[in-house]
């Protein structure tokens, strides 16, 4: 069931996500606030960022199987998204392959989101998974949809799961398609990451999509934070290990990027887990889970400041295997060092086959 305020609307004094405006003594700040904002240019912990918040609401259908399973479950997300409106949402996320239809072949799926985002106030982040109208070949894209359209923001996945969306070597491991569920056709990867702005000038949520297996990419992530996303986005679908322990392992996936960036994380899924994740990894609100069908609105605390990783990368990583490999050598080299000065031990003096002690010949 979504999350409804009081009288259906907007969060009491809650301000658009955006640049915050500067609050009093922002002028010669005390050397404790300018310390703070050196220590965090330095890459120190990001910490929410003046009580912004973002409303972001994921649409989680369920699942939905067997003939017309596309349109159907398009409908059910329609349905759930309408139970959006009044709600002061600044976005809403549907999952991993949400769309099954390339909207330039069908249009009037594009106009049925675009009225949901009139009813809304907010945008849809929709992925469409079909073959595309404008170029060869099957894509998975995230697709910005506003109240007059698509607004032209589109990411194409970039790293495929291998057999599920491409068959790598398929000329010799091409058997596979006959024996299990690998893709019949590749997939096409997308060129670049794209950080897609919500809103208006100024006053939009900036927002760094992946799809599904790329959450387990720290790199990505990171990229997208250095590229000024404030929120980033996972879309998945992990009905095919519905009955096991894959859906809740994804979406932990995001707690740990969300920690590594310094920037919340939202894992919006077609059958659970759903989760989101404020920016130190904690959870925001509940998991829907891999029975529920609903929409569900989170208040997502904004953060800024810039994470060690985000700034150095896997140096970070690498310095800390270093360190570590530099204390296992220094821990060696000192137990060697006290076995060498260490005294030989004492040898009891040896005996006659009679069991006196040896004497030395006269």
């Amino acid at each position: 069931m979504a999350d409804q305020l009081p009288g259906g609307g907007r969060e009491r004094g809650r301000r658009r996500p955006g640049r915050r405006p500067p609050g009093p003594g922002a002028r010669g700040g005390g050397a404790g606030r300018g310390g703070r904002r050196r220590f965090r240019r330095l890459g120190g912990a990001p910490r929410p960022d003046g009580g912004d918040r973002a409303r972001i609401a994921v649409v989680q259908p369920g699942v939905v199987a067997g003939p017309d399973s596309g349109d159907r479950r398009f409908d059910r997300e329609e349905e759930l998204t309408r139970r959006l409106a009044g709600q002061g949402v600044d976005l809403v996320v549907w999952g991993e392959s949400s769309v099954g239809f390339d909207l330039g072949d069908r249009p009037d799926l594009a106009r049925r989101v675009a009225a949901l985002a009139r009813e809304t106030g907010a945008e849809v982040l929709v992925n469409v998974d079909a073959r595309r109208s404008d170029k060869p070949g099957i894509y998975k894209s995230s697709v910005l949809i506003g109240p007059d359209g698509p607004t032209g923001d589109r990411y194409d996945k970039m790293r495929l799961v291998p057999f599920g969306e491409y068959v790598p070597f398929r000329s010799l491991l091409g058997w596979a398609t006959s024996v299990g569920e690998a893709a019949a056709e590749d997939r096409r990867r997308g060129g670049a990451q794209v950080v897609m702005e919500t809103g208006g000038p100024g006053g939009g949520l900036r927002i760094g999509p992946m799809v599904c297996f790329e959450s387990a990419f720290p790199d990505m992530s990171r990229s997208l934070a250095a590229d000024g996303a404030q929120v980033l986005l996972a879309q998945s679908s992990t009905s095919t290990f519905q009955q096991s322990w894959a859906p809740e392992q994804h979406a932990s996936l995001a707690a740990l990027r969300a920690a590594e960036t310094g920037r919340p994380m939202v894992h919006a899924t077609l059958t659970g887990v759903s989760a989101v994740y404020d920016a130190r990894g904690t959870r925001v609100g509940p998991w829907l889970g891999t029975g529920a069908s609903t929409a569900h609105v989170y208040t997502v605390p904004l953060a800024d400041g810039t994470t060690p990783y985000v700034r150095f990368g896997d140096w970070t990583v690498y310095a800390a295997l270093l360190v570590l490999a530099a204390w296992a050598a220094g821990d060696g080299v000192r137990t060697l060092r006290l076995r060498r000065s260490a005294p030989a031990p004492h040898a009891p003096p040896a005996r006659t086959a009679h069991g006196s002690p040896a004497r030395p010949s006269r």
